[in-house]
């Protein structure tokens, strides 16, 4: 004998209508579990007892997906540990790049340091010995003979004459020119 929707609704303290929700979302419930008695429906007693447990499978049947979902979280948490790992170990890597880069170049400096200390010694050599050359020519001049320097004034003195009467000469020139042109008989 079974129980209609209205009595199991009483018996369960539910609405007729979270009896039918109930009803329908079981599958094939109502082909196995109900038949038609006049007007009404009807429930068998195994019928009954599944929707009276109806909360209780609904809850057991959560506990399985929420272990589902404490897997699938577990892994997530074991891939982004990994993850880290991973990101942990490129970190330490470029970390040491970067610390061997900074030595690399602190030596290059101290070296190019060392290098232009080592220019300045050598120019300062050099200027000495420049300076030691120059004194050295200056030396041999003042040994030449005394007829050397007066035959080398001498010659830069007839030079000098020499451009001081050619440039006389041509000044001369321009002015006859300018003498000849400036007549006043050679306009007509």
């Amino acid at each position: 004998m079974g129980k209609t929707i209205r009595q199991l609704s009483e018996e369960l303290k539910l609405s007729k209508q979270a009896i039918n929700q109930r009803i329908n979302s079981i599958n094939g419930f109502r082909s196995k579990h109900t038949y038609k008695v006049k007007n009404h429906l009807e429930i068998d007693n195994q019928g009954v007892k599944l929707l009276a447990n109806f909360g209780k499978q609904k809850r057991q049947d959560r506990q399985p997906n929420q272990q589902d979902k404490n897997d699938k979280n577990d892994k997530i948490d074991h891939i982004l540990l990994k993850q880290l790992d991973v990101k942990d170990q490129q970190i330490a890597n470029l970390q040491q790049a970067l610390d061997q880069q900074q030595k690399l170049q602190i030596a290059t400096v101290a070296e190019n340091h060392q290098l232009k200390e080592h220019v300045r010694k050598l120019s300062g050599l050099l200027e000495h010995s420049s300076s030691t050359q120059q004194q050295h020519s200056n030396d041999k001049d003042d040994t030449l003979s005394n007829s050397d320097n007066t035959r080398h004034s001498k010659d830069k003195n007839d030079k000098q004459n020499e451009n001081r009467v050619a440039e006389y000469n041509n000044r001369q020139k321009k002015v006859s020119k300018n003498k000849v042109n400036n007549s006043w008989w050679r306009f007509w």
